[in-house]
């Protein structure tokens, strides 16, 4: 009798989840609220599971406690920034759970808005202070002067920022150069920067009746696009500048056979060699000379960024490669994003007859350095870096939230209006305070609609 009892309520709780889905939906959306509200107000979560399946509410003591995941960490120490936040976070999440409402069929603007309209007292907070304040300092310094430096720490902290001072330190253990066992990391780095020298020596350094007609073409292209690189900051324009990245470059290439050099990954080299050069220059990187370093210390900085340029891309080889299909599928998922967070936005783009691969190509290629000013590059990269293997699908919502900032704006031009302003975007003027709104409403995307595709689904 009570085994047929039982059968007979949990037919009658499958029954109900089944005629409920609204509430299953509620449930992981408020959820998702609960954890994301105590994160902006100083709490530490990875941000690959405030998504969860479970409906019961967690215990927010637990929070503070390390994760075995690399996450992401954010530390607003406004609390008017937290709320505001916080508050247009409800708002989204109310909309998108409520079946009824048709603007979470359109988008999810006014939120956004609400989010981008920050007291001017509260944004400053935000304006890369989470990356030089005197308890992330502490925090940077405990972890990297133990014996063993504990990466998924390392990862956590640094997707909101790294001091610059420790950038070097930090970028080399972020992306697996140098080894996190401090009693080895002389030594390999010593051993990988004379396999650099070695490599430079027989490939490039070598007159050009020794190249094939492949390698010569190669090198030839190489030449042509160094001095492209980057070309508002005269740093860049120095002739030994140059001759570095040409040697990076060309060195690469040629044992990177399965792509070779690929116009952009140039551009991929430039915050690696001002980070490496930093160690050794001060000042403004306008003002910096590399001629004032010895060619030790210059070849040294070159195998860094060869070493670390290598370690990047071997998450994304694809990227890199015949047709460059990497980067294709990219801006596919990138226009489902758009059309989902901002259904307006995507059919304006769509009516007008603008192929998103016509503009966002060139993102993906060059990770937005062309697009943002240089100041802002590193800051950017700290948070790539700090994606692990996870930075391909990451830098779709980064983009997505790059792309909505002027979404009242794109809505207003046609198709020749358009590609002109996605290829001359308004950002000179940048500091690090819309930057950090361009991850943020990154970070909260990817949370709420990574694990939720159906959901969001037209």
């Amino acid at each position: 009798m009570n085994s047929k009892s039982n059968q007979s309520s949990d037919r009658d709780e499958n029954h109900s989840k089944k005629e409920n889905p609204i509430s299953t939906l509620d449930s992981r959306f408020n959820q998702t609220l609960r954890n994301v509200q105590g994160l902006l107000k100083g709490r530490s979560m990875p941000g690959k599971v405030l998504l969860t399946r479970r409906s019961n509410v967690l215990d927010h003591s637990k929070l503070q406690e390390p994760s075995l995941n690399y996450g992401r960490s954010f530390s607003f120490n406004d609390a008017d920034t937290s709320d505001h936040i916080a508050k247009a976070l409800e708002e989204e999440v109310e909309s998108l759970s409520n079946p009824n409402n048709n603007a979470n069929s359109n988008k999810l603007k006014s939120s956004t808005s609400n989010v981008e309209n920050l007291s001017k007292g509260a944004q400053k907070s935000i304006m890369g202070a989470r990356a030089t304040d005197s308890t992330r300092v502490m925090k940077f310094t405990k972890v990297l002067s133990g014996t063993t430096v504990i990466l998924e720490k390392l990862h956590e902290l640094a997707w909101s920022g790294v001091p610059p001072y420790m950038r070097p330190d930090v970028w080399r253990l972020l992306l697996g150069y140098a080894p996190s066992n401090s009693d080895r990391r002389e030594g390999v780095l010593r051993r990988k920067r004379l396999e650099y020298l070695d490599c430079a020596s027989q490939y490039y350094d070598i007159p050009d009746t020794e190249r094939s007609e492949d390698e010569i073409n190669m090198l030839r292209q190489i030449a042509v696009d160094c001095p492209r690189t980057v070309p508002d900051v005269s740093f860049f324009q120095q002739e030994q500048v140059q001759k570095s990245l040409e040697r990076i470059l060309y060195t690469w290439a040629i044992r990177h056979p399965a792509s070779g050099y690929v116009q952009g990954i140039n551009d991929l080299v430039t915050p690696f060699l001002v980070v490496f050069l930093s160690e050794y220059l001060d000042g403004s990187v306008d003002n910096w000379s590399i001629s004032d370093l010895s060619p030790d210390k210059i070849s040294n900085i070159e195998a860094d960024c060869y070493w670390c340029l290598s370690n990047l891309l071997e998450g994304m080889q694809d990227h890199y490669t015949f047709a460059q299909p990497g980067i294709q599928r990219l801006v596919f998922k990138l226009k489902e994003v758009v059309r989902r967070i901002d259904e307006p936005v995507s059919r304006h783009v769509e009516e007008q007859g603008l192929e998103f691969l016509q503009f966002a190509f060139r993102w993906f290629n060059c990770l937005l350095i062309r697009e943002i000013p240089f100041h802002l590059i590193s800051r950017l990269w700290d948070t790539y870096l700090a994606e692990g293997d996870a930075l391909p699908d990451f830098l779709v919502y980064i983009f997505a939230s790059f792309l909505l900032t002027w979404s009242d704006e794109l809505l207003k031009l046609d198709f020749q209006e358009l590609v002109m302003f996605l290829q001359h975007l308004p950002t000179n003027n940048w500091t690090h305070q819309e930057l950090e709104m361009v991850l943020s409403r990154a970070f909260m995307w990817h949370s709420m609609f990574k694990s939720s595709p159906r959901h969001l689904a037209s």
